[in-house]
């Protein structure tokens, strides 16, 4: 079979090979999946300019996120259960982020830990903090991801509570699985991702067992999990999480222009254009669609990034001509990993840096940080 070309080839082939409840958790929505599907399809309506006879030599796609270099303006998104995609998925991920030279995002939520990740990498990479009511815990993940030297902090202030996603209860998610009938047939009739499971240890919450009070099986993990989340969390909090941080802060979940000033407000470094994939808020506008009012109404005070609906290299140019210093992905990294391991993840990185690249000469551009709304048709 000839190599995947595109993100949608990646995903089909990743449909094929991971478990039907750890993909439809990957490539799921809330609710009617509005949202979701609308992050991506709003994409599709910005048209692009086509500029011809310029000097297209010489590109550069090179340039920073939060003062960190980067060889594009990409970063692989904090997922949960990334390790559910493929065994030590977050520290494959991870090891192919740095090797193409973008950050990479570790989840509270992840199934390989903080220190899993650090001993595999040799730059630093940033960590996404869930805020739980257990405040000592808390403290303890920002403390474990400073021991690891993760150069930046990702708070997710967008769930304090959890968007219901059909798929995840119709299908029983946890991890590990449970040992039903039904996810027993769905594991069996992918052997390959088996194999691989059954060659680490790492098959749960990486940053939460041995770490959390009073976890000892999967059923209190599980209580733990849905009852912590801080359902008060306010900006108050912010301030106190960026004081026990000391390093760039950027806040994840940013929709709404009076969010984005009290971001700033708060003394973050960043904000996400984000509504979490569509997994939370199902009917609330799609990222791209308010990435240019949050820009227009803080762009020049903090740094505006976004996450949502991107699915290739044009759509991070989109993005970055609508303002964003950064993007972030998920979806496409977990379908590549998903897909072939390691080789996936280099692969979906791959075609959005070709695509960026050919479409920003095509447009007239040879340097991103040039990119900016010309680009853009107006129709």
């Amino acid at each position: 079979m000839t190599a995947p070309l595109t993100i949608a080839e990646l995903k089909k082939l990743a449909e094929r090979r991971v478990p039907k409840m750890f993909f439809q958790y990957a490539d799921s929505g809330s609710w009617t999946e509005s949202t979701y599907h609308a992050n991506e399809a709003d994409f599709a309506e910005i048209k692009l300019r086509q500029r011809v006879l310029v000097d297209m030599s010489d590109r550069s796609l090179a340039t920073t996120m939060v003062g960190q270099k980067a060889s594009m303006p990409v970063a692989l998104a904090p997922t949960g259960l990334t390790g559910m995609q493929h065994a030590d998925g977050e520290m494959l991920a991870a090891r192919a982020a740095e090797e193409f030279g973008i950050p990479f995002t570790l989840s509270t939520m992840s199934i390989c830990s903080i220190e899993d990740v650090a001993s595999v990498t040799k730059q630093p990479f940033w960590f996404q903090l869930y805020v739980m009511k257990d405040r000592d815990f808390v403290l303890n993940l920002i403390q474990r991801a400073k021991a690891a030297k993760c150069s930046a902090l990702v708070l997710t202030a967008d769930l304090q509570i959890l968007g219901q996603r059909h798929n995840d209860i119709r299908n029983g998610l946890s991890a590990p699985p449970k040992m039903t009938a039904k996810n027993l047939w769905q594991m069996a009739i992918r052997p390959g991702w088996c194999m691989n499971m059954l060659k680490t240890k790492r098959h749960s919450f990486g940053n939460i067992i041995g770490h959390a009070k009073d976890i000892s099986d999967m059923t209190t993990l599980a209580h733990w999990t849905h009852s912590q989340f801080d359902t008060k969390l306010s900006w108050s909090d912010v301030r106190w999480i960026k004081e026990q941080w000391g390093g760039p802060l950027i806040i994840k979940g940013i929709l709404d222009v009076e969010d984005a000033r009290a971001a700033v407000d708060s003394g973050a470094d960043a904000i996400i254009v984000s509504n979490h994939g569509g997994r939370q808020l199902d009917g609330a506008l799609s990222s791209i669609s308010m990435l240019p009012r949050i820009v227009d109404a803080v762009g020049d005070r903090i740094e505006v990034h976004m996450d949502g609906g991107i699915r290739s290299g044009q759509d991070v140019l989109k993005a970055v001509a609508l303002g964003a210093k950064g993007t972030f992905i998920g979806r496409p990294f977990l379908y590549g990993l998903g897909a072939m391991g390691k080789e996936g993840v280099t692969l979906a990185l791959e075609i959005i840096r070709k695509e960026l690249d050919i479409s920003m000469a095509l447009c007239g551009k040879r340097d991103i940080k040039t990119v900016d709304r010309s680009i853009l048709a107006d129709l």
